[in-house]
């Protein structure tokens, strides 16, 4: 699945309170497209309650040249809020539903203030074939501060690496969201599209 599908898809449904979290409210639900050079996937989540969400994820490895379904659970570990900011902590896994030996889990988090974004990920991620990590940091800066309900926009540099090819990549990132609807890209010669779309119900 391109990335221009996603990017109309997400066109087409926008509407109006979205954060980038990988939990939703209690009783919340959310869906998730990303789009790189190592996979294309559709993930649905469900979350009973703030702390945790579980759902199912529909991948195309584009690396190893195959598709599976994934089960997937995410689980915060911590969260501070202040007056200015408010820092996240989770931890997540994933196992096929055909082939147990296909699994991942991994922990990634988040620091940000109106104004200022820090986040960092690493996954590992294990299969039949070959194991590998993956990881990243992100920097952002919102070059405005919008109000509730506006149009929010984060200007970021985003660099990662997995143990495929073992090299850092580091590329710019536009990150736009407002209310339900979110959308991120980036690009890079090597790494071609970076893409994450999310859509909260």
């Amino acid at each position: 699945m391109g990335i221009y599908r996603y990017i109309l898809f997400f066109f087409i449904i926008a509407s109006n309170n979205i954060e980038a979290r990988p939990i939703s409210y209690s009783g919340g639900s959310t869906l998730m497209m990303f789009s790189d050079n190592v996979k294309d996937s559709i993930y649905y989540h469900f979350s009973p309650t703030y702390k945790y969400s579980i759902g199912i994820e529909s991948v195309k490895d584009n690396y190893l040249n195959n598709d599976y379904s994934l089960l997937r659970a995410t689980y915060l570990i911590n969260r501070k809020n202040t007056q200015y900011s408010q820092r996240n902590l989770y931890i997540n896994a994933g196992l096929s539903i055909n082939d147990t030996s296909n699994n991942f889990y991994g922990i990634h988090g988040d620091w940000e203030t109106r104004r200022w974004f820090v986040g960092f990920g690493f996954k590992k991620l294990n299969n039949k074939i070959i194991d590998y990590d993956q990881k990243h940091l992100q920097l952002g800066v919102a070059p405005y501060l919008g109000e509730y309900g506006d149009l929010h926009t984060w200007l970021m540099i985003k660099t990662k690496k997995n143990s495929l090819n073992d090299d850092w990549y580091t590329y710019p990132v536009l990150k736009f969201f407002k209310g339900n609807v979110l959308i991120e890209f980036g690009y890079n010669d090597e790494t071609e599209w970076d893409a994450h779309f999310m859509y909260r119900f």
